[in-house]
């Protein structure tokens, strides 16, 4: 489904700020992998999303996302292959729209845009139940401006329109970071339930060494711009928080093991 090959990236090239935040990272997903990432600050997790979401061009390598080469691609044009989920609750929906214009948005995403009403009585009723199987009494707001919701709620919505087309891929880029630890549990639920029930491709990047043991079917670990430990199946579900801070010293990157990483 993915497939990243010698991926590079540095930032403020030439000046005393220069930052190799991709070293030539290579990876591959299979369809239907959820693989959450983990590892220290600088560590070119979020970098890594970046690159594959198209927020600025890579210096060298290559990434083919279901067959296609999406190397080059403006971000706009990717959005077709690619649904996103951010750290931060306000980004990933329009404040001042209503729940219901919010995933009509999302739904239309990629398609040509027409003069004609917004949403109609039989998306109106779709969206009425894809809210009721988030459980948090949204299916009777569809007229509520996204603005007004907390940020739990605007997190669901965003994994909803994210996923509303089936995306190739999915990231979720600290997409909890931001919430308390209940409302982030639910939304890390939510979130394996839509890829599971849509049997979604996903990536997911977490602080939490807990969290990204405990979900998806494999685990990543980045340091200093590259993968440095990367376990599946049987392997992943025996892991313990011990063995990863193990594999943080063997790489010499015990440093990178900051108080967010212990702490969560």
């Amino acid at each position: 489904m993915l497939e990243i090959k010698n991926l590079k990236k540095t930032f403020n090239k030439g000046t005393i700020n220069e930052k190799a935040a991709l070293t030539g990272v290579s990876l591959t997903l299979n369809d239907g992998d959820f693989c959450t990432i983990i590892g220290g600050n600088g560590a070119g997790k979020s970098t890594i999303l970046n690159a594959i979401a198209g927020v600025w061009p890579v210096d060298s390598g290559s990434i083919v996302l279901n067959g296609h080469d999406i190397t080059w691609l403006p971000e706009h044009k990717r959005a077709k292959y690619i649904g996103r989920v951010f750290q931060d609750p306000m980004m990933g929906t329009a404040a001042t729209m209503q729940i219901d214009e919010n995933l009509a948005l999302a739904a239309r995403r990629g398609q040509s845009r027409f003069l004609k009403p917004g949403t109609t009585e039989a998306e109106r009723t779709h969206y009425v139940d894809l809210l009721r199987s988030l459980d948090l009494g949204l299916e009777d707001r569809l007229t509520s401006k996204v603005g007004l919701l907390s940020g739990g709620q605007r997190q669901a919505i965003t994994l909803l329109m994210a996923s509303l087309k089936k995306p190739d891929l999915l990231l979720l880029d600290e997409h909890t970071a931001a919430l308390d630890p209940k409302t982030a549990k639910k939304v890390l639920d939510l979130s394996d339930l839509i890829i599971q029930e849509n049997q979604l491709t996903a990536l997911m990047v977490t602080h939490n060494m807990k969290d990204a043991i405990a979900h998806g079917n494999r685990l990543i670990m980045m340091s200093d711009g590259n993968i440095i430990y990367d376990v599946s199946g049987e392997e992943k579900e025996n892991l313990q928080v011990t063995d990863l801070l193990h594999k943080f010293e063997e790489a010499g990157s015990s440093d990178a093991v900051n108080d967010r990483l212990v702490l969560n």
